[in-house]
């Protein structure tokens, strides 16, 4: 009978051996007890000495046989096939985690699978047995790396004393070759190694010596692939920095700029493999770019605010260098109980790199048909601004902006024309965008405006936080609040514009609340006061998330809003509250979501409100 059996190590960074063959009887007959995991028809029953939970995971994770199970790729054939690869595969695994005095067993209907010639794979097997006899873990008696970058250590687990995994060791080594890299010398690599196992001391003596090679700068960038895009623009939308000292996060941010544009299905930036003789490094940059045009729709259903649909039609890549066009429509409140639809027209055209490799610039332009319960607008607005994204995290955008609406209300008709200067500040340290469970979000907006005619001047301030933190096994309980408060300062209410005002109630603001149900009474109208958006708000959200299984999660919620008449949160202002449960249903865009909500607190609303929309409410 043949076992696979650890033995010595003396290796370089390629330092797990496929296999080392040894002869001896089967040493685990009556020595410890399995666990038998049933596969369909075939019974997987493993055996594994010991109580070491890592190692239990890591060999049921790398198995091919336990993977073929589940797949239902049950055949004599196809389990003999993943059994031979499996002897390697474990040896791998108890390596990683330093048991060098390993012995694997894996036997077939009480076969040893080595045994059996890939051509004579029995028809059919019953029963897997997989037995593992780890046995003692070794530790480093040496953990020596040199030279290392200025400013930098060797990893701390790489250390006499510590557990000497073959992983610890290569990422101990990829580690100083990366510190080496981020100091400018592109071409460090390992020298030479010396790694012995010890097996009566149960311990590793490790001597890694390293090569950084020397200061490197960027050379010429060859580019290839590009079809439609013109190499120019292209040269410019990278932002290649050709002169500068190397540095691993420049070639980072040229891959991010590109991808950003969304001309390209895919970038590949090769490190030419010797350098210039005045120790510059060729680049080669291959790209391919995608199909320019893309149409997509989306939809949002609730009880009382009707069904929102929308659609967009986007061009990548209008005029050959990187342009950007997105035409935009919806149509919402569309079987709305207490208004009529609304109608949204939007265009925007985007040129990267305008200015800097980092700034976009843009023209947008507006046309809408508000149908609301207290009134009516029709307006339009064009924009020029620029966005600007200085890190992953931090992003900015400003533009100036004329607006003009008609508002018709029970005071009226009235028009507003203003000239506004919209800015905001985004910073983002959220772990997923789409759907967070640690990180924040901070927002900061501001909009000077100067009023035309009967519109008054004045400025819009907001500010929104966003929070996230989760715990439980494999983070399944996430807390999420939100924060949201804003300001108009220097104009009177009924001389600002009615999109500078705030409301209250609905799916963006408080849940189990009618949609815009909150705002204030301080016009007067021929009848009396007439209701509007207020100019101060104060809105806060909290949910409780639970991933009950992979795809489904379950929320509770519940939000609070509060209206001002007054700038700076002055004047007697109302308030209101909701709460509800929902679920969450992952999309490999984001996770589906439905909510039922009903009031708290209140007179602004009664009876249950439904929402289903595409990804978290905040």
């Amino acid at each position: 009978m043949q076992v696979f059996r650890a033995g010595v190590l003396l290796a370089a960074m390629a330092m797990v051996p496929d296999t080392a063959l040894a002869q001896s009887s089967n040493p685990f007959s009556g020595l410890f007890g399995g666990r038998s995991e049933p596969e369909g028809a075939v019974s997987l029953n493993w055996q594994i000495a010991g109580r070491d939970d890592a190692l239990d995971r890591s060999l049921r994770n790398t198995s091919l046989i336990a993977g073929a199970l589940r797949e239902d790729r049950a055949t004599g054939q196809d389990i003999l096939a993943a059994a031979r690869a499996d002897y390697a595969r474990l040896l791998g695994a108890l390596y990683d985690l330093g048991y060098y005095d390993s012995v694997v067993n894996i036997t077939l209907d009480g076969t040893e699978a080595a045994a059996i010639a890939p051509l004579d794979a029995p028809a059919e097997v019953r029963q897997v047995v997989i037995a593992v006899e780890p046995g003692r873990q070794f530790t480093f008696s040496r953990a020596a790396i040199a030279p290392l970058a200025p400013g930098t250590r060797a990893d701390d687990d790489y250390a006499p004393g510590r557990m000497a995994g073959t992983g610890i060791i290569r990422g101990a080594a990829t580690q100083a070759v990366r510190d080496w890299r981020d100091h400018g010398h592109a071409k460090a690599d390992v020298a030479g190694q010396q790694i012995i196992a010890d097996h009566p001391s149960h311990g590793v003596d490790s001597q890694i010596a390293l090569d950084p090679g020397p200061v490197v700068t960027f050379g010429p960038l060859h580019v290839s692939g590009n079809e439609r895009l013109i190499e120019r623009r292209l040269r410019k939308i990278a932002g290649y920095p050709e002169g500068a000292r190397f540095d691993p996060e420049d070639l980072d941010t040229v891959r991010k700029r590109l991808r950003r544009t969304g001309i390209f299905s895919a970038i590949t930036l090769t490190e030419a493999e010797v350098l210039n003789p005045d120790n510059s490094m060729n680049m080669d940059l291959t790209v391919i770019e995608q199909k320019p045009r893309r149409i997509g729709a989306g939809f949002e259903i609730s009880n009382t605010e009707g069904i929102m649909l929308s659609a967009y039609w986007l061009h990548r890549n209008l005029r050959g260098g990187g342009e950007r066009l997105r035409i935009d429509g919806a149509v919402s409140d569309i079987g709305a109980r207490t208004s009529d639809a609304d109608y949204n027209l939007g265009l925007r055209l985007e040129r990267p790199a305008t200015f800097h490799p980092d700034v976009t610039a843009y023209l947008a332009t507006n046309l809408s048909r508000m149908r609301e319960v207290d009134y009516d607008s029709d307006a339009v607005s064009l924009s020029f601004g620029a966005n600007y994204i200085h890190s992953d995290r931090l992003t900015g955008d400003m533009a100036l902006q004329y607006i003009a609406a008609r508002v018709t209300d029970d005071t009226g008709q009235n028009d507003f024309r203003a000239l506004a200067l919209p800015s905001r500040l985004t910073f983002d340290a959220r772990d997923e965008p789409t759907d967070a469970k640690k990180g924040y979000w901070l927002e900061g907006q501001i909009t000077p405006f100067y009023g035309f005619g009967e519109t008054g001047s004045g400025g819009q301030v907001i500010g929104e936080g966003r929070v996230y933190r989760s715990f439980g096994t494999d983070d399944r309980i996430t807390l999420a609040g939100r924060l949201r408060a804003g300001t108009v300062l220097g104009s009177d209410i009924q001389d600002t514009p009615r999109d500078y005002l705030f409301y209250s109630g609905g799916g963006g603001t408080v849940r189990g609340q009618p949609y815009q149900s909150l705002g204030v009474e301080v016009i007067q109208g021929p009848d009396g006061p007439v209701k509007t958006g207020g100019m101060s708000i104060t809105t806060l959200s909290a949910e409780i998330r639970w991933q009950v299984r992979e795809r489904i999660g379950v929320v509770a919620f519940a939000d609070a809003g509060q209206v001002w008449p007054d700038s700076s949160f002055g004047g007697d202002g109302g308030w209101q509250s909701g709460a509800g449960l929902g679920v969450r249903y992952a999309t490999p865009i984001g996770p589906l979501r439905f909510d039922v909500a009903a009031p708290v607190g209140g007179d602004t609303g009664d009876g249950v409100q439904l929402y289903l929309g595409l990804g978290q409410a905040f």
